[in-house]
């Protein structure tokens, strides 16, 4: 989502030059004038740029690849990414002039970026950064550090962003369009990374400073960081006053990204209050924003909002349908958060092992060198030499495996929790629908459980996060002694888990969720806090009602999960496969809260 911000953070900075009068007499002025105007004024921008290229035969070399450069980014703005790469590749190539080359390579990486292919973007990245401290040209560093700090932000590299945006800051001593792209680059790590501590006041800086310079996008851009943390906070009036009193000032900027996160918040902060019609209404313009321009994580909180909207409603195929697209919505940002990570993570192990190349290759003329000298030594003084090369090698074999488990354990957190180290969501989806695929072809029963811990947030908000996050290790642990191997079990998330039973029928199941409701009751106290008393609430749905669809069960389990909620927590309900579950006599005494 971050990626938006990057090219609009390059366009509105370089719009601070004046249009400067030129001739075609005066080709510098020309294409310095080209450069100011290239997004103030697209129409005479390109026909400076037909002008110049249709006289290209007289321009000297430097004026010529200045020519190419605007000729790329003009391809860029309007798609033709086939264009742009080639000119900018040809400018990377033999450029001679180090700012325009700097600059070249900062708009491929961009470009790379926007079209999702991001491994290419974080090698070409990791090339201008260490360009970056033979630049003197403040304009072209300042948009390095821009697209560094949003690009290692999507990738979940909040400290790298962070110090990026920090220097950015630091390179712009006046209040201006960079001073507020920082401020905004800086408040969207500290958000994303949940350092939190004075961050009210951190927002309300930054939006002061994006006012006093005019930049209505990037102000917008951090009230919605502040309204979402008031979401998150169960302090929905305030993020609705936000989000209502600067939505006209949105509308205005057309920038239909952060249009699209006000909309997705808005609607997400109505269904929280109960206004449901309003809900949909902002959920809807979300979705159909969506067929021309796609923005993930705006999109997969719309079809949510429409889901249990229309499931609170009790229009169950209307929510079914919206369910359905959810979870195919947040897949496809799940899936995109993941790939940015791997990119980066992918990058990083190709320049460590590029780096052990070197080495190695050094290593190797250094002992071609030794065995050189071999026959003009002793033999004693030869077995010491065999010994410093073995030991060479076995530092080489050790990094190498060194190299191999990191990138092992990678893969294995790419499909973790990170706080419970059972499976994430989007692993617990992939791997609950190969399992209910093959039940199907052998005919076998399964069962979906859908675990909710009581009353969490009053654990939160009473003891604190760290408290809380103690508390579901604990019942994570508790689940866990009553699984098998072959069950599937994932954090869905907050306080939510869901369980996948192959070869189980109803009963054996009813039986295994009733040992474990217990055994969170008996665990589930916190010796930091022996007042605290957590039960959980638990929804069941078989294929034998439901069928094998993971849709279907998560629809029907989520219902029989509600039901065990209504009928007063701490106990487990069954769906039979229709709108409404019935309540299992199974853990029907409430123990807990």
């Amino acid at each position: 989502m971050i990626l938006g911000w990057i090219l609009l953070g390059l366009s509105f900075a370089g719009m601070a030059m004046a249009a400067i009068p030129a001739s075609i007499n005066d080709p510098v002025s020309l294409l310095r004038q080209a450069d100011s105007i290239k997004l103030s004024d697209q129409g005479q921008f390109l026909e400076i740029l037909d002008v110049l290229g249709n006289d290209s035969a007289r321009l000297p070399p430097d004026q010529l690849d200045y020519l190419r450069y605007l000729q790329a980014w003009g391809a860029a703005y309007r798609g033709d990414y086939k264009l742009s790469d080639s000119l900018l590749k040809g400018l990377l190539n033999h450029s001679t002039d180090v700012t325009l080359h700097f600059r070249a390579g900062v708009l491929l990486v961009n470009t790379l970026a926007e079209r999702s292919r991001y491994e290419e973007a974080f090698q070409r990245q990791s090339l201008l950064l260490a360009e970056l401290p033979k630049i003197t040209d403040p304009d072209a560093r300042r948009q390095a550090l821009v697209i560094a700090a949003y690009l290692y932000e999507e990738a979940g590299q909040y400290d790298l962003a962070f110090t990026y945006a920090d220097q950015l800051f630091k390179e712009t001593p006046e209040i201006g369009e960079y001073s507020c792209i920082a401020s905004h680059a800086e408040l969207a790590a500290l958000y994303k990374s949940d350092r939190l501590e004075d961050i009210d006041r951190k927002f309300q800086k930054g939006i002061d400073i994006c006012t006093k310079v005019g930049d209505l996008v990037y102000a917008n851009g951090i009230r919605f960081y502040e309204a979402s943390l008031a979401l998150q906070r169960g302090q929905t009036d305030i993020a609705l006053q936000i989000l209502k009193s600067n939505y006209a000032d949105v509308q205005h900027t057309k920038y239909q990204m952060l249009i699209s996160q006000f909309d997705a918040s808005l609607a997400e902060a109505y269904r929280k209050t109960n206004r449901l019609t309003l809900a949909r209404q902002y959920a809807l313009a979300v979705v159909d924003q969506s067929k021309i321009n796609r923005f993930a994580e705006s999109l997969s909180i719309a079809y949510q909002v429409l889901y249990l909207t229309e499931k609170q409603q009790g229009h169950m195929e209307a929510a079914l349908a919206y369910h359905e697209q959810y979870m195919d919505a947040n897949k496809g940002y799940l899936n995109a958060v993941n790939a940015r990570a791997l990119a980066y993570q992918t990058v990083q192990q190709q320049l460590l092992a590029k780096k052990l190349q070197v080495d190695t290759l050094s290593k190797q003329n250094q002992i071609l060198q030794l065995q050189r000298n071999l026959d003009k030594k002793a033999s004693e003084t030869s077995r010491l030499y065999i010994l410093l090369l073995l030991t060479v090698l076995a530092f080489i074999g050790f990094w190498t495996y060194r190299i191999k488990r990191s990138q092992l354990r990678f893969m294995r957190l790419a499909r973790r929790d990170g706080l419970t180290d059972i499976f994430n969501r989007q692993h617990f989806v992939h791997a609950a629908e190969q399992q209910l695929q093959y039940c199907r072809k052998s005919g076998r029963e399964a069962c979906l459980v859908l675990i909710d811990l009581d009353h969490f947030k009053i654990v939160n908000d009473t003891h604190g996060h760290a408290v809380g996050d103690r508390v579901l290790k604990r019942a994570v642990a508790a689940c866990q002694a009553h699984l098998r191997s072959t069950d599937i079990f994932g954090r869905l998330g907050g306080e939510e888990f869901g369980i996948v039973l192959p070869e189980c029928t109803l009963e054996q199941v009813l039986g295994r969720t009733e040992r474990i409701r217990l055994a969170i009751v008996a665990v589930a106290r916190d010796d930091d806090a022996p007042d605290i008393c957590v039960s959980a609430s638990f929804g069941v749905a078989s294929t034998t009602c439901s069928g094998y669809e993971l849709r279907q069960l998560l629809i029907h389990a989520d219902d029989a999960l509600y039901q065990a909620k209504r009928e007063g927590r701490n106990r487990v309900s069954v769906s039979d496969g229709r709108a409404k579950p019935h309540l299992s006599a199974v853990g029907a005494v409430t123990d807990g809260v």
